[in-house]
């Protein structure tokens, strides 16, 4: 067995003095660049790892800054917010890129945004083929897409807003808002707007005659009265002034302040006395119509008694949509029902009223499902759902689109304030059904807790919704929502 070993040994080495002195080819050179093959494409390989891997980080980095560009609510901002999620996103890649950049160019229109990025990466393995480092490049392109929008502002006209000129702040406040949604131009991109002033009752316009039923129409067509309907409107009873339904299907009855003749009170001090202080415009004895349809409380008399300000209904044009806002007034009459201004905000948006609002196109409102298109709400209120008490000679409260306060069934206005916020809330929940963005506002320090509850609520989201104190916080807060908007309607 011994002398088999020593055999085999002697025999092997013969092969390797024999393998190294033939002539007719070499193996050994062969088996080297084998090697050395292998050994470059393991280098390829790990090298081609970490390209891979930069490569996938860097376009998803471009990616991500292409889309806050396109989300950028100033086209001023695009290249600062894309260049911000870029090395946000590269800073993942620390220590394996030496180095990164990304070129922006912004098309003309601000319509389209490309973006191009590379990266460099040391080489490891392929150092041995002379590569010291690898560059990776990526592209993208994004389509800066406007969506449309219709807006409404259901903005509280209540007699409150008067005091330290709330009224004015508020419509400074609408205005920006209107500024920043429609940039510098007069109209914009499907974007149409409304504006819904509200106290217990709103005034649809009385364009919109043919909205009332039969019997409305005979009551305000009766001339005797020396003056035309405005445009305000009795709330539907049977739960429908809580949906969208339109007047083709159920008509209304106009808003109509009757008559009311004096009656006597008695007071400890002053004994019996005649009180003629809420709508007495019919003179009892000589029948004589005295009219006074202003906003001031004291002297306003007839039918349409505390009619504010009237609906602007979906328009294209900034410019109306500011008018609207700067002849709003307050309005001392009634009390506040934000439920009812609620509700007529979702009527000038819901597509089942579509071209039926006087002064508005005709295809409007759009269905819910049009690409692209988005239907928000502004709401807001400086103080709580309430009816101004009156005596019980005259039914308990001022008269409203619910009518009295013992109209309305109740016999305090605690208990009617509980309803009008019950029926809030519920309105709230139908408009959100529908798909429609709302954005809430509580103003001032009338707003009790219960309320800024409700209205935080009602809100979409808890983002959209704001409590502003002050007036300089209102006007921040509708910036801001200003900003919210136009940034909705840069996102695809």
């Amino acid at each position: 067995m011994k002398q088999y070993h020593h055999s085999l040994v002697r025999r092997g080495r013969g092969f390797i003095t024999s393998f190294s002195r033939d002539e007719r080819g070499s193996l050994l050179p062969m088996v080297a660049g084998s090697m050395l093959m292998l050994t470059g494409a393991a280098g390829v390989a790990i090298d081609g790892a970490r390209m891979f891997y930069v490569k996938d980080v860097l376009q998803k980095s471009l990616d991500s800054a292409g889309l806050a560009a396109g989300h950028a609510m100033s086209v001023n901002d695009m290249e600062s917010d894309a260049r911000e999620f870029f090395n946000a996103n590269v800073g993942s890649m620390a220590g394996v890129v030496s180095s990164s950049n990304m070129v922006v160019d912004i098309s003309d229109d601000n319509e389209l945004i490309t973006l191009t990025a590379s990266a460099s990466v040391d080489a490891t393995f392929m150092r041995l083929f002379g590569y010291e480092a690898i560059t990776v490049s990526a592209s993208t392109e994004v389509s800066r897409e406007t969506r449309g929008m219709e807006l409404v502002l259901v903005m509280d006209n209540t007699g409150s807003m008067a005091w330290d000129d709330k009224i004015g702040t508020m419509k400074t406040a609408a205005t920006n808002l209107v500024n920043i949604v429609f940039g510098d131009d007069e109209t914009n991109t499907n974007l149409w707007a409304g504006v819904v002033p509200y106290i217990t009752h709103v005034n649809v316009g009385n364009g919109n005659y043919n909205w009332l039923s039969e019997s409305g129409k005979d009551k305000v067509d009766n001339e005797y009265y020396s003056t035309e309907w405005k445009g305000c409107l009795e709330a539907r009873a049977d739960g429908e002034d809580e949906t969208d339904t339109p007047p083709t299907e159920i008509p209304f009855e106009p808003f109509y302040w009757n008559d009311t003749d004096p009656y006597w009170q008695y007071h400890k001090k002053k004994g019996w006395y005649q009180v003629d202080e809420d709508n007495n415009w019919i003179d009892d004895d000589s029948g004589d119509v005295t009219i006074n349809e202003v906003n001031n409380r004291s002297s306003a008399r007839g039918p349409n008694r505390g009619c504010a300000s009237e609906i602007t209904p979906l328009v294209a044009e900034k410019s109306k949509l500011i008018a609207a806002i700067d002849v709003m007034e307050p309005w001392s009459f009634g009390g506040t029902a934000a439920n009812y201004g609620l509700v007529w905000g979702w009527r000038v948006i819901s597509p089942r009223w579509r071209g039926l609002w006087s002064g508005s196109p005709a295809n409007l409102p759009l269905d819910h499902d049009t690409p692209y298109m988005d239907k928000v709400i502004v709401m807001l209120t400086d103080g709580v759902n309430e009816l101004i008490s009156a005596d019980s000679e005259l039914g308990g409260s001022d008269y409203t689109a619910f009518g009295r306060l013992d109209e309305f069934g109740y016999a305090n206005i605690y208990d009617a304030r509980d309803e009008f916020d019950d029926r809030f809330d519920r309105i709230c929940q139908n408009i959100k059904n529908d798909d429609v963005l709302i954005y809430t506002i509580t103003f001032g320090s009338t707003p009790d807790e219960d309320t800024q509850s409700a209205y935080a609520a009602c809100a979409s989201n808890p983002a959209f919704y704001f409590h502003a104190p002050t007036a300089s916080s209102l006007t921040d807060a509708f910036e801001e929502i200003g900003r919210q908007l136009s940034n909705l309607r840069l996102s695809k």
